[in-house]
């Protein structure tokens, strides 16, 4: 039996296995040499560093690469496009005009009613009445010469046509109101009177007199109030003179003597409502004060 086993043995190891299996061998060593030749340059060398000898050397391998990742391109970013601003407007401003003040008022008028006379010589009889209208009073020429208490009696004549004693008209109505002022059979009245029947009527601050000042005039106007004025008819200038009255006083007459009520003013005329036609004119201021000078600046301030 052992021997059967043993040459059992060597009929498995027979020379042509012995063969097979050397080659094998040879094979497998040398591809394992071929390996180790491969890997043993790239081992870090394990021998110790000696003392004074430096720095161990480190096997040299080939260098390591280091990839360089490719760069990552952030995307482009869309330009955000900002909104156009819508331009502010300022509002134009307007310019502020500074007012120019109103020119002064050098024209003054005073709604004062035009009457005419309706007797020969009721001159100051019709100023009045318009005076009075001017505030809306209504009273009847009739009414209103009644209360002037007319004196009749004729005047007495001296030479060269002149009077030389006749009535008072700063009391009453002198002479005859249809009679002529020229021969003289009548006359008129003066401011006495006719102030004091405007302040009878109502008129309390109805004021005037001999002397006043053509600015006082003037001022009147301007306010508003019309002014009843002594002058000569048509402006005119016959002359001057006295005579002496009943009663004693010197009264200053004219033979054009006349009564008018003035309405307006301006800077170089009055406004004249004069009763012996009905008529209201403009007239210059030098011939206003001349002929009122003749009668001393008699007025009646309504």
């Amino acid at each position: 039996m052992t021997e059967l086993n043993s040459s059992h043995k060597r009929s498995t190891f027979s020379r042509p296995r012995r063969v097979v299996f050397a080659t094998v061998l040879v094979a497998g060593s040398f591809l394992a040499g071929g390996w180790l030749a491969y890997a043993l340059p790239n081992q870090l060398s394990a021998r110790p560093v000696l003392a004074g000898t430096g720095p161990t050397a480190s096997a040299v391998g080939p260098p390591a690469t280091s990839i360089t990742p490719d760069p990552t391109l952030a995307p482009t970013a869309a330009p955000t496009a900002a909104p156009t601003a819508a331009p502010t407007v300022a509002p134009t401003a307007v310019p502020t005009v500074a007012s120019t003040p109103a020119p002064p008022q050098t024209v003054f008028t005073i709604a004062v009613p035009v009457i005419k006379q309706t007797m020969v010589l009721d001159c100051e009889t019709a100023a009045l009445q318009m005076g009075l209208a001017t505030y809306g009073y209504a009273y009847s020429r009739t009414t209103l010469f009644a209360r002037e208490s007319p004196d009749l009696r004729a005047p007495v004549m001296g030479p060269n046509h002149t009077v030389v004693r006749w009535g008072d008209p700063y009391t009453n109505f002198v002479g005859n109101v249809n009679g002529t002022d020229w021969t003289p059979t009548g006359y008129g009245v003066y401011f006495p009177v006719i102030l004091k029947m405007a302040r009878d009527i109502g008129l309390t601050n109805a004021y005037g007199g001999e002397g006043l000042a053509p600015a006082t005039v003037y001022h009147a106007l301007a306010t508003g109030h019309a002014v009843q004025i002594w002058i000569e008819t048509n402006w005119t200038r016959p002359g001057v003179a006295t005579w002496t009255a009943w009663d004693g006083r010197i009264v200053r007459y004219s033979y054009a003597e006349h009564s008018v009520t003035l309405s307006g003013v301006s800077p170089t005329q009055v406004r004249v409502n004069d009763p012996l036609h009905g008529t209201q004119y403009w007239i210059g201021k030098a011939t206003f004060e001349t002929s009122w000078a003749d009668f001393n600046n008699m007025a009646v301030i309504f």
